[in-house]
């Protein structure tokens, strides 16, 4: 993350309600955002862009009511879970006009085929995080931070306050859940 006692400061800002303070804090951590965007993104979603998913979650993290992030890893921990939610949201929405949406069939083609088996894929995993978070919380938080928000293990091990050591031994954990539980 770069510059963290300025987003400290900033986010500090947000809380008390400062006029311009959220846009302020994300011309800070834009180009953090978008390269875990990007990550993300190239492991996901064939039909939302590095910019449009940055853009949906800054609408989506501007519209929190009041927002309580204390530091910059609990804000990126919050715009990981933003972006889990965005491209889940896509991917369901996708497979909702697959499945007729209200609109007439159209013939598909290899790259239609490809991003329907993506976003199958993406909604198989949401459930499947959403077991694992059900029975270990924190596997489930190292994968979204890794997954979704594109962190290394280093920075998944200073966001959650344990060490690198435990990311690693969570992240083959919660891989061999998901695995098991996707086939």
């Amino acid at each position: 993350m770069s510059n963290p006692p300025r987003v400290t400061q900033l986010l500090a800002a947000v809380r008390e309600g400062e006029e311009g303070s959220f846009d302020r804090l994300f011309e800070v951590v834009y180009e953090d955002l978008k390269l875990r965007a990007h990550y993300q993104l190239s492991a996901s979603s064939p039909t939302l862009n590095t910019t449009g998913l940055l853009h949906e979650a800054y609408l989506k993290l501007a519209g929190a009511e009041t927002p309580d992030w204390s530091d910059g890893q609990h804000f990126f921990r919050v715009a990981a879970r933003a972006m889990r939610q965005i491209v889940i949201d896509r991917a369901r929405r996708h497979l909702s006009q697959k499945r007729g949406g209200g609109r007439a069939a159209v013939d598909l083609d290899a790259v239609q085929v490809g991003a329907d088996a993506v976003a199958d894929r993406m909604v198989a995993l949401d459930q499947a995080l959403s077991r694992l978070s059900e029975q270990d919380p924190r596997l489930a938080e190292v994968v979204e931070l890794r997954f979704f928000g594109g962190l290394s293990v280093d920075e998944t091990a200073k966001t959650l306050g344990i060490s690198a050591r435990t990311v690693k031994r969570d992240w083959r954990l919660a891989r061999a859940f998901l695995q098991g539980h996707l086939g």
